[in-house]
């Protein structure tokens, strides 16, 4: 259905994450990859989904050259826990430092979406809360080790054993927890 409704469209997801990839094939989307490096800065007065929102539309301005028929998404996902934004682990003692942070507790998963073309922009977003059961030093120490999530916010995915064993509970969209609230997203698209 997406790829009747965006045909006429040069569908571009800036993005090199491979669960966004892998959203897009599946949601049956003709689409390119194009990455363009961003420094992935915003200012620190932001709280939860104005960071994402920011960053997300950050991503999107270094298109500078959108064509008529172009239809650039980017995103941006956050681990928010007590007020503080977890991105992307720095190395496993960051990796250990986040999963501690998160055992035990509530915290929530933020994805906002940039739907750009050359006149107009719209940016989605979707909130899904997230409970941890208490880990062991053990645990962590073993997903780090060996999944060796350094790409993933608030270091780790829903999607692999740390999800398995370590969520008790979920409200709102899983997709969203794994990188794109793909329900919110399909809808935006149809609506084009």
């Amino acid at each position: 259905m997406l790829r009747e409704k965006l045909k006429d469209y040069n569908v571009i997801l800036a993005s090199k994450s491979p669960r966004r990839q892998k959203f897009f094939k599946d949601l049956d989307i003709d689409f390119t990859t194009q990455l363009k490096e961003v420094e992935e800065i915003y200012p620190q007065k932001l709280k939860g989904i104005e960071i994402t929102d920011f960053l997300a539309d950050l991503k999107s301005k270094a298109f500078t050259n959108l064509k008529e028929k172009d239809l650039l998404i980017t995103s941006d996902t956050i681990v928010w826990l007590n007020n503080v934004a977890l991105g992307k682990p720095k190395d496993a003692a960051d990796a250990f430092k986040m999963l501690s942070s998160l055992s035990g507790k509530k915290h929530e998963v933020i994805t906002s979406i940039s739907i750009k073309g050359k006149d107009f922009q719209k940016i989605i977003n979707d909130i899904t809360t997230v409970s941890f059961k208490d880990l062991s030093v053990d645990e962590i120490n073993y997903y780090i080790k060996n999944y060796k999530p350094f790409d993933k916010a608030g270091a780790y995915g829903i999607q692999e054993w740390i999800g398995f064993i370590a969520i008790d509970h979920l409200e709102g969209s899983y997709f969203n927890v794994v990188g794109l609230p793909v329900h919110k997203l399909y809808n935006e698209l149809m609506n084009l």
